[in-house]
């Protein structure tokens, strides 16, 4: 039993010890009569041997009473989520890819087998044409911090006003704030720019996540659960962005050309709650944050790596290594996370395969059995995998078995937003809902993957049916999807 059924038992249980109290002392007053009662306690009184099995009995019921107390208010909160919100930039910051090529080809210090290399990389990568770029690289290639600050200020902002709109929470209810940004942390922070700009609390407990990776959310997810078993009845926010115009490399380190071809703006706004009467309202509840970081790996340490290049020009470097690393992260979580959420059934067979496998490799003459690989769409009705790129995609849709419509949130997350870093799980969230997919009951699993090497999953239940919404940023064009995606598409210049 999870540690959320027991603290639902927990909590019913004591709910209805109270109510059978209130309800069988007044029937007893009625039915024997005060009078009666008070000349029994009495007799029990003056009765040594019966005063004492009255004074025991008060004692042990007193006991009872006062464990079950603090077992319910030690126990953890349930944590919910009551809407989010992604945001969606204007149609005058779309970038097709041959605009991509031509603002490379303009900035002059590309050499021609870099940009054959970005040409090759964007015709494989899965995008289509209408991808989001800041307006600072798409009209001067403005790298300054001011303009830095514009594009993500906008993001930010952006998706928390639809937040607040759709939720109707006033920003000074908020207590929690997390911010996740992993390669743009200006001071003051990017937490210190939201409270100013809504005019949050003064005792609001802000917090600013930098460096973490395209895995951050579910780690400011993780850290906004924790916080909200200290504050209680209270609203937590987590915004997740990631700036492309302060990190966009202009040397030839084919490396760190990648991340040019890959990030586009992106940005998300969540709002989670303890508060037991936002339940009904509350589109899923969280079951489960399972953290896997492989840090203390070198080879996972360096394969997403920021630092200088030859010419001394900062950027971030993508090992060779990549995706094997995904890989070998991920099937850590997932062997953690399996336990927690695969039907008895599943754990059956991957004990028996395990005990074959052990046996198999205990005889010389004897063909090892593979690995078996437990069925996740047992667990989960939807999947929202990290949109980090194709490669990472196919081999997740390898290695999980899972099939095209499975798939379809995250590939057409990639080919509509390209690579948002950590927010992309929340587009995903919102084709699935945008499609009305999600219904009460079902159960949702992100995946986010990012530097260090870190890979972390958040499970969600829907506390009911969640169809299409006006603040959707799939609104207006879902009925086109899903599209089909060619392996190559030719950049046409």
């Amino acid at each position: 039993m999870s540690s959320i059924q027991n603290v639902q038992l927990a909590t019913s249980l004591f709910r209805y010890a109270i109510y059978l109290f209130l309800v069988v002392v007044p029937v007893l007053f009625i039915k024997i009569g005060i009078q009666d009662i008070i000349s029994n306690v009495q007799n029990y009184l003056f009765d040594e041997s019966s005063s004492l099995l009255l004074l025991l009995t008060i004692s042990a019921l007193g006991c009872v009473l006062a464990i079950s107390t603090v077992r319910v208010m030690r126990s953890p909160r349930h944590v919910y989520l009551l809407d989010f919100a992604c945001y969606k930039p204007g149609s005058d910051h779309e970038c097709p890819k041959e605009l991509t090529m031509k603002l490379s080809v303009a900035y002059g210090k590309f050499t021609e087998e870099s940009l054959n290399f970005q040409r090759k990389i964007l015709e494989r990568s899965g995008y289509g044409q209408r991808t989001y770029v800041a307006t600072a690289l798409l009209e001067k290639s403005d790298q300054s911090m001011a303009a830095a600050r514009e594009e993500t200020e906008a993001a930010m902002f952006g998706a928390i006003d639809d937040l607040l709109d759709k939720s109707r929470v006033e920003a000074r209810e908020i207590g929690v704030l997390v911010v996740n940004s992993s390669t743009f942390n200006p001071t003051p922070s990017l937490s210190a720019a939201i409270v100013n700009r809504y005019k949050l609390r003064g005792n609001v407990s802000s917090f600013n996540l930098g460096g973490m990776g395209c895995s951050a959310g579910l780690i400011a997810l993780d850290l906004a659960k924790d916080l909200l078993q200290v504050h209680s009845h209270s609203y937590a926010l987590i915004v997740s962005t990631e700036n492309t115009t302060r990190n966009w490399y202009g040397g030839n380190n084919r490396s760190m050309l990648v991340t040019n071809c890959l990030f586009r703006v992106g940005a998300s706004a969540v709002l989670l709650t303890n508060r037991p009467s936002d339940r009904r309202r509350a589109k899923y509840q969280l079951c489960h944050v399972l953290r896997t970081n492989r840090a203390s790996d070198d080879r996972c340490y360096r394969s997403v790596f920021q630092q200088e290049d030859e010419q001394n020009i900062v950027g971030v470097s993508l090992s060779r290594d990549l995706t094997a690393v995904a890989g070998e992260v991920l099937k850590e979580n997932i062997t953690k996370l399996g336990p927690l959420v695969l039907p008895l059934s599943e754990k059956l067979q991957f004990l028996a395969n395990l005990i074959a496998r052990k046996v198999s490799a205990a005889g010389a003459k004897t063909a090892v059995k593979k690995p078996y690989v437990p069925d996740f769409k047992l667990a989960f009705e939807h999947f929202c995998i990290h949109a980090g790129g194709r490669g990472v995609l196919d081999q997740l849709e390898e290695s999980l078995n899972l099939t095209e419509r499975l798939m379809e949130p995250s590939r057409m997350t990639l080919y509509r937003f390209g690579n948002t870093s950590s927010s992309s799980l929340w587009y995903e969230l919102a084709y699935s809902e945008a499609k009305g997919r999600v219904r009460r009951g079902d159960r949702v699993w992100q995946i986010g993957l990012g530097s260090g090497f870190k890979c972390n999953s958040a499970v969600w239940r829907a506390l009911r049916d969640v169809g299409p919404e006006e603040k959707n940023p799939w609104a207006g064009e879902i009925d086109g999807f899903p599209v089909i995606v060619p392996k190559i598409a030719p950049i046409l210049c």
